[in-house]
């Protein structure tokens, strides 16, 4: 029924990847998601590909902004003719603060940049594969010059899909309408959401672009709170409890909240950050919040809770890996049940 990409955990780094992606693939993960936070996401996406010789790896996401496309576009061409196709570009803006502060890059206008980021990307690689003269204007970026010398040349799977993360409604607008799939944010994976908000933003993208979106990748990766028995289980759902307290402190992902009448636990959330109260966020988001946003059982059912909430909407989920490697044959059991 689905495709079932593993989750990385964004403090795993070159050391740990290669292992990571290896007992991915042995579990039957038909792919897996690396992230670019705290290391570099094309470095890990080389390893874990180098270490497998099936599992399709994506970044989930890649800060774009402050990468050029052309550095991008080389790095891609790379992964994907190393691997024999099996790489996917996952691609993020980030937030205004962290890409003018942290990165000391610019922020523009995020969703007509990101579209020609997405559109300049696809002109690159098919310069790439053909040869042809390099044209791409726009008014954020512009590439017009490709020497033969400087031009990788062809590979035999030169259609790299590039997916992108999107949360508000002209960015997932733009995505629909420009690139190949979409990842969405945790905050955003109830499937209330999903039906009523994203795939509707998504169909208006569609049509804009002149295709029908049945191609189109959109990849729910929801929090979940799962393991080999209920005492794991509670375990994880504290977990994601504390980290949907920290998430929704954010207001750029309230609009979930808002769905469901709940703007003032993420007002609540956001006066605690601002008085520096971060050990009590996790009490503002309660068991019925949870329910809504955090799928939840062991192993030998969250399978068909995932079904009951995604059937119908999506054909590709994120599913975490276990933290204890004496978990992997249950875990893999529901891997493959989702997989049916």
């Amino acid at each position: 029924m689905f495709q079932v990409f593993a989750s990385t955990p964004e403090n795993m780094g070159p050391g740990e990847i290669a292992v990571h992606a290896a007992r991915a693939e042995a579990m039957g993960f038909d792919g897996l998601q690396v992230p670019d936070a705290i290391h570099d996401g094309l470095l890990l996406s080389a390893m874990a590909l180098n270490a497998t010789k099936n599992l399709v790896v994506g970044t989930a996401v890649l800060v774009a902004f402050p990468r050029s496309p052309m550095t991008v576009a080389v790095a891609s061409w790379d992964l994907q003719k190393m691997s024999g196709g099996r790489f996917e570009l996952g691609l993020g803006t980030q937030v205004k603060a962290n890409i003018e502060q942290r990165y000391s890059s610019r922020w523009d206008s995020p969703v007509s940049q990101m579209s020609e980021y997405v559109q300049s990307l696809k002109a690159i690689f098919s310069s790439f594969q053909t040869g042809e003269r390099l044209n791409f204007v726009g008014e954020h970026y512009a590439f017009t010059k490709l020497q033969p010398f400087f031009n990788p040349g062809p590979i035999e799977h030169p259609e790299i899909p590039i997916l992108c993360g999107a949360v508000g409604p002209s960015m997932t607008k733009m995505v629909g309408r420009v690139a190949d799939g979409m990842i969405t944010h945790p905050t955003n994976s109830p499937p209330e959401y999903i039906r009523d908000v994203c795939l509707p933003r998504l169909q208006a993208g569609f049509e804009l672009g002149g295709h029908d979106g049945n191609a189109f990748k959109l990849v729910l990766a929801p929090l979940t709170a799962t393991g080999s028995d209920e005492e794991n289980v509670s375990a994880q759902w504290e977990k994601q409890r504390s980290l949907l307290g920290f998430l929704y402190s954010t207001p750029a992902y309230w609009p979930s909240l808002e769905l469901f009448g709940w703007r003032d636990k993420g007002q609540q959330l956001q006066e605690l950050t601002r008085a520096g109260n971060w050990q009590d966020m996790p009490r503002i988001i309660t068991d019925e919040m949870l329910d809504k946003f955090v799928p939840r059982g062991a192993y030998d059912v969250i399978a068909e809770v995932y079904r009951e909430r995604y059937a119908g909407l999506t054909q590709r989920i994120t599913f975490p890996m276990p933290e204890d490697p004496a978990d992997d044959q249950l875990a893999a059991r529901a891997v493959a049940a989702l997989q049916e």
